[in-house]
C-alpha cells in the first residue's frame, strides 16, 4: 500500500504528549489531584519500553562490556558525599522572579536564549543582572521587565535523618547517582578483584529541584539515570573518552534505533578546571536541541575529593608495575527519560494511505515495543478459544497483548500507535488449515503462516523489520 509519511518537523510535543496519556505511556503525576509540576507517572506501556531501553543499556555498558560490573547505590548517603563533590556549596540555579506575572526564570538560560553564542553557566550574579539589564531583556512570558534580584536556588532535595530537624541530622536525596560508584570504587576493586582499567555501571533514581518549566518529561524533579564510571590510567585517558563516545554513538543509533540525523555530538569549549574534555550528544526534539547523554574526561577529582575528606584512601596499586596512583574516571551519562522521550519522537509518523486515509504509527525497534505481537480475533464467536490458546503459547517467547473490541481495522490502527510490530489474526479458515495471517506494522503486507512455521516465521519478521 502507498504512504506519504511526514518528516519529524511535522512532529509536536502536543502530539506526543496526547498519545503518551490516551495510549498509556504517561501520565500527569498527581493527576486526580490537579498534578505536581515537573512530576509524571508511567502507565503500562510507558513502563514497558522504560524497561526495555535500561535492559538494552545494561547488556550494552555493563554484562557485555569488558571489565565492566554493576552496582546499586542508595538513594540516601551521608552527607560528607555531596560535601566533597561540590554539591552542598554550589549546586544551585541562579533564578529571578518576574514581578509582573510571579513566573520563575532562570538568568542564565535567559541570556543563552538572547545570544546562542554565549554560554552564561558559572556566571556570578552581578554579571548576569548587568547583562540582563544592558540588553533589556524581557520576561518570555509576560514580555515585562520587572525583575526581583537573582537569587541562588539549590536544586537538592533536603531531608532530615531522626526526629529532630537540625543540621547534624541534615541529608539530601541525590541529585546523581555517580558518587555512589565512586565512593564504591574500592569496594568494588577489593571485592571483584579487578584491574584497572574497569568499569562501574548504574540505574538509578535522582532527584532535583528543578523550578523551570521542563518541556513534559525533558526535565523533572525525579528521573533515573545510567551512569557508567570508568576508571583507567591517565595515560589511556583520552583513548578511552573517545571509545566512549562512540560507544554512546553506536548504542543509540544501533541498538536503539534514533536515526543519525536527528543527532549531533556539541563538544564542550569551556571545561571546568578539573576535565580534560567533554561533550553531550543532542537529539533534536520539537522543542529544540536537548541533551541525551554527557561523555566526560573527570580527571582524579572526584577520588580524590572523597580521598582527602573522608581520609580512606583511593589509590590503586598496579600489580604489575607497582605504581600507585588515583585512576582517571570517563564518564558516560544519560537520562531515562530522556531517551524514552527522543525514542518517541523519532519514532512518531502520521502517514497518508493510499485510499486518502491516514494513520498514525511509531516505528520502534522491535526490542523496544511496548508488545512485540497482538493476537486478534477476526470475530469473538466461535473464535476465541483459538486466539486465547495461541496468544498464551506465544507468550512464552514473546511480548504479547492481545485485543478483540471492535473492528479489525481499528484494531490494527491501536497497536500502529503504540508500536506493535507485527499483529497475527486468527479467522475462521485457522480452525480448517491451522493458519493465521500476519500483518506487519511499516509495510501493512500481510502473510498465511502455518502455525507450526508460525514461530520461526515472527523471528524472521521481527529481524528484518529493523
Amino acid at each position: 500500500m502507498t504512504t506519504k509519511t511526514t518528516t519529524n518537523d511535522a512532529v509536536t510535543i502536543d502530539n506526543i504528549i496526547t498519545l503518551c496519556k490516551s495510549r498509556g505511556f504517561v501520565f500527569p503525576g498527581s493527576d486526580i489531584y490537579d498534578g505536581l509540576a515537573n512530576t509524571w507517572d508511567y502507565g503500562p506501556l510507558g513502563v514497558e519500553l522504560k524497561n526495555h531501553i535500561k535492559k538494552l543499556w545494561w547488556r550494552e555498558f555493563v554484562t557485555a562490556n569488558e571489565n565492566s560490573v554493576g552496582l546499586d547505590g542508595g538513594i540516601l548517603m551521608n552527607r560528607n558525599v555531596w560535601v566533597a563533590s561540590g554539591h552542598v556549596s554550589g549546586f544551585s540555579d541562579p533564578l529571578m522572579d518576574c514581578k509582573e506575572c510571579q513566573t520563575r526564570t532562570r538568568a542564565d538560560k535567559l541570556i543563552e536564549n538572547n545570544d546562542a553564542n554565549i554560554n552564561a553557566d558559572g556566571w556570578t550574579n552581578q554579571a548576569l543582572e548587568d547583562y540582563i539589564n544592558q540588553h533589556h531583556l524581557v520576561c518570555p512570558n509576560c514580555g515585562k521587565f520587572n525583575w526581583t534580584p537573582i537569587r541562588q536556588f539549590n536544586l537538592m532535595f533536603e531531608t532530615h535523618r531522626g526526629v529532630t530537624k537540625d543540621n547534624a541530622d541534615q541529608i539530601f536525596l541525590r541529585p546523581e547517582t555517580a558518587q555512589s560508584e565512586y565512593i564504591n570504587f574500592q569496594n568494588v576493586q577489593r571485592s571483584m578483584r579487578l584491574k584497572v582499567p574497569f568499569g562501574i555501571g548504574q540505574i538509578g533514581k535522582a532527584f532535583r529541584n528543578e523550578i523551570t518549566p521542563g518541556n513534559f518529561i525533558f526535565r523533572t524533579v525525579e528521573f533515573e539515570q545510567m551512569e557508567h564510571q570508568f576508571f583507567c590510567h591517565a595515560n589511556d585517558s583520552m583513548a578511552w573518552y573517545e571509545k566512549y563516545k562512540q560507544k554512546i554513538w553506536h548504542f543509540i543509533t544501533k541498538v536503539l534505533g534514533v536515526r543519525e540525523e536527528n543527532l549531533r555530538f556539541h563538544d564542550h569549549e569551556k571545561l571546568v578546571f578539573y576535565a580534560k574534555a567533554a561533550c553531550d550528544m543532542e537529539y533534536h526534539f520539537p522543542f529544540g536541541w536537548g541533551e541525551l547523554n554527557g561523555t566526560h574526561h573527570r580527571g582524579v577529582h572526584d577520588l580524590t575529593n572523597h580521598q582527602n575528606l573522608s581520609k580512606k584512601s583511593m589509590e590503586y596499586l598496579d600489580p604489575i608495575t607497582n605504581e600507585k596512583y588515583i585512576p582517571t574516571v570517563i564518564e558516560s551519562s544519560q537520562g531515562v527519560e530522556r531517551l524514552f522521550l527522543a525514542i518517541l519522537c523519532d519514532a512518531y509518523r502520521t502517514e497518508t494511505l493510499a485510499d486518502g486515509d491516514t494513520r498514525v504509527v511509531l516505528k520502534l525497534n522491535p526490542n523496544l515495543a511496548p508488545y512485540q505481537i497482538c493476537v486478534l480475533p477476526l470475530q469473538k464467536k466461535g473464535l476465541t478459544e483459538t486466539a486465547t490458546k495461541l496468544y498464551r503459547e506465544l507468550q512464552q517467547n514473546f511480548n504479547v497483548t492481545y485485543d478483540d473490541a471492535g473492528s479489525i481495522g481499528k484494531r490494527y490502527r491501536r497497536q500502529d500507535e503504540i508500536g506493535t510490530p507485527l499483529c497475527i489474526t486468527v479467522d475462521y479458515d485457522t480452525l480448517e488449515d491451522q493458519s493465521v495471517t500476519i500483518r506487519d506494522r511499516d509495510t501493512m503486507e500481510q502473510v498465511r503462516v502455518k502455525l507450526t512455521d508460525l514461530n520461526a516465521k515472527i523471528n524472521e519478521l521481527l529481524t528484518k523489520s529493523f
